[in-house]
């Protein structure tokens, strides 16, 4: 008669049992750890009215041959510097378990689980029960109870009956969850997700990952491969795919630590994996059961030990919400080290140096690297819409012309109808037909208000140089931007704010022309002079002064130093002395008078209703100028 006896304090099941993990997904890594290193081939997570069941076709366990006592010996270290290597199929897998009571993870969801194992046709099972009496024995199971959903000849098989957690009802969902926590998977360690409903096999990393990112980065050449499943947005020039997709080497610092023996060593903590920020999170979420979206985590000899250290790692950016990463970090789990996992694996010591050091390597190097990639690829994708505005807008136009053009035929040839039977008849009459004829063409026209919204009103027109001109150019900027002018109001070249930079096609200049010349549009652009004696002498500001005289159109001017601007600018205007010296913009207090003034006449004369004086002086001093 076959006997199974714990070898640990029954008490540890009914203290541990209900809360050594906080998630059936934690769970199920475990059992699929433990799988892993029994060397299955295939994995099944089986779904049932009243039972979750993992079975895999690993070795399985002999009672006779002495696997089963190993098994039920609970808390004691199970990998050793000899055994941490198994080969399948020729293939090696480092093994993950360590601390012996991932076999205990079961029972954070049901109070009663049934072992079933078969190993060289020898059958064994029992109960594996948060309710043991002090004899320490558990219940076994009849032969004919031990069977199995998939299995034949060698494996074993956990149920969870009547289970207190629940796992999502849609294969989907469920795959997603068990690639976030356990993302090793390969053709020779399958998983198979079976419901009621639907059943899938998991044999390889889930691409859908990697295609949903916007900007990756690959650590260690084991990782490249996921660059293949990177997808480039239409929108990406060619020469700025580097700068979104990066395969780099893994990331390599010796330290000394000190073994179980308490003997200082060298070791060499390697990092690999890879981190990429979405291309968007919208949609990501299935409901609140799942894990969040945007993570980091922490994998050791492919098993995950801390799910996310964003927390630790970031500063709360938004940007962060679409940052995604799995980083394998194998010194964590080096076996003549001391252990530093949490005993629920679901974390590490956060005081133990081979942790440190990679938290100060993603927060110092890793994390602000993607952040950076992941902005580049919003500035690609604003580039892109204004490409879309822009065309709109060119369409919109052409289709303006071609109104005009069938306005100007039509009146023509109903003019010449309808003024000759009164060739000699007084002018009053001709002047109500023409009256008449345009009230009737008039609507031809109806675009111009929608073609006119489209246009930039505001164009702050400044020499390039850093420092100085481009520094009160941005204060003006955000004067305006203070006052309630909105940013797709403003052309200004130097801003970091693609809304505000010109339009992709030709810049600045093409804009211009197309604006003060082949425009039908009657709409005036409002011309910002940022004038100094650097910019007297750049082509670009000169041309936007010959611009802006030849269409009469409104300016303002806001100089810079000594410089005496010159016709056609509004030379007689006050504008206030600014100097801009020791890289600080300093103004007495008539000049401060003067450029609040000149900011709310801009406001008015685009139709947007300014704030008081007052408080736009407050708003430059909080921007640092100084009233001398």
């Amino acid at each position: 008669m076959k006997e199974y006896k714990l070898d640990i304090d029954v008490k540890i099941l009914e203290l541990l049992g209900p809360s050594l993990y906080t998630s059936i997904y934690y769970v199920l890594a475990e059992l699929i750890a433990n799988s892993y290193d029994a060397g299955a081939k295939n994995v099944y997570i089986i779904q049932s009215d009243d039972a979750i069941i993992v079975e895999d076709d690993g070795s399985g366990m002999s009672y006779d041959e002495g696997d089963i006592q190993t098994y039920l010996g609970v808390a004691k270290e199970t990998r050793t510097e000899k055994n941490s290597i198994l080969k399948v199929d020729g293939e090696e897998r480092r093994k993950m378990g360590r601390k012996g009571i991932g076999k205990l993870a079961a029972l954070s969801v049901s109070e009663n689980v049934l072992i079933k194992t078969i190993k060289n046709n020898e059958k064994s099972g029992f109960i594996l029960s948060r309710k043991v009496d002090a004899s320490k024995k558990l219940t076994a199971l009849s032969e004919d109870k031990i069977t199995f959903k998939k299995i034949k000849k060698h494996g074993t098989s956990v149920v969870m009956q009547n289970p207190e957690y629940s796992i999502h009802k849609t294969i989907k969902a469920i795959k997603n969850n068990l690639l976030k926590i356990f993302p090793i998977i390969s053709q020779t360690f399958r998983i198979h997700i079976i419901t009621s409903q639907d059943h899938v096999i998991i044999e390889d990393f889930d691409q859908e990952m990697i295609t949903g990112l916007g900007a990756l980065i690959t650590l260690g050449e084991e990782y490249n491969g996921l660059s293949e499943s990177f997808n480039f947005e239409n929108f990406v020039k060619q020469e700025n795919k580097p700068k979104l997709l990066k395969n780099e080497v893994a990331f390599s610092k010796n330290i000394n630590l000190k073994n179980k023996d308490q003997e200082e060593k060298e070791y060499t903590l390697g990092i690999k994996g890879w981190i990429g920020a979405y291309k968007e999170t919208k949609g990501r979420k299935g409901d609140n059961k799942d894990f969040p979206d945007n993570f980091i985590s922490l994998l050791s000899n492919g098993k995950v030990g801390e799910f996310n250290i964003l927390p630790a790692v970031g500063d709360n950016r938004l940007t962060e919400v679409y940052v995604i990463g799995q980083l394998h970090v194998d010194l964590f789990e080096e076996t003549e080290l001391p252990d530093m996992a949490l005993s629920n694996r679901q974390g590490y010591k956060t005081d133990d140096i081979r942790y440190i050091e990679v938290i100060d390597y993603v927060k110092e190097t890793l994390l602000p690297k993607v952040i950076k990639m992941r902005v580049l690829y919003a500035d690609y994708k604003n580039e892109e819409k204004k490409l879309l505005k822009e065309k709109r807008g060119n369409d919109k136009e052409k289709e303006l012309k071609s109104s005009v053009k069938k306005y100007r035929k039509q009146i023509n040839n109903e003019l010449i109808d309808g003024l000759s039977p009164f060739i000699g008849e007084n002018k009053e009459s001709v002047k109500k037909i023409i009256k008449n004829i345009t009230n009737d063409t008039i609507p031809l026209l109806g675009l111009k208000k929608e073609v006119d919204t489209g246009k930039k009103k505001i164009l702050i027109s400044h020499a390039n140089i850093k420092n100085r001109d481009r520094e009160l150019s941005t204060l003006i900027c955000q004067m305006l931007e203070f006052n309630g002018i909105p940013s797709e109001y403003i052309i200004y070249t130097s801003s970091m704010d693609s809304k505000k930079r010109p339009p992709v096609s030709g810049g600045v200049l093409e804009y211009l022309r197309n604006f003060f010349v082949e425009s039908i549009s009657t709409e005036k652009m409002f011309v910002i002079y940022v004038t100094s004696q650097e910019m007297s002498t750049k082509w670009n500001p000169l041309l936007e002064v010959g611009a802006g005289w030849i269409t009469q159109g409104r300016h303002v001017v806001f100089n810079s130093g000594a410089f005496t601007p010159k016709s056609p600018l509004n030379t007689s205007a006050d504008w206030g002395e600014v100097n801009l010296d020791n890289n600080s913009i300093n103004m007495d207090g008539r000049a401060l008078d003067v450029f609040c003034d000149k900011i709310i006449y801009i406001c008015k004369s685009i139709g947007i209703s300014p704030k008081g004086k007052t408080m736009n002086k407050d708003e430059l001093k909080r921007l640092g100028v100084n009233v001398i």
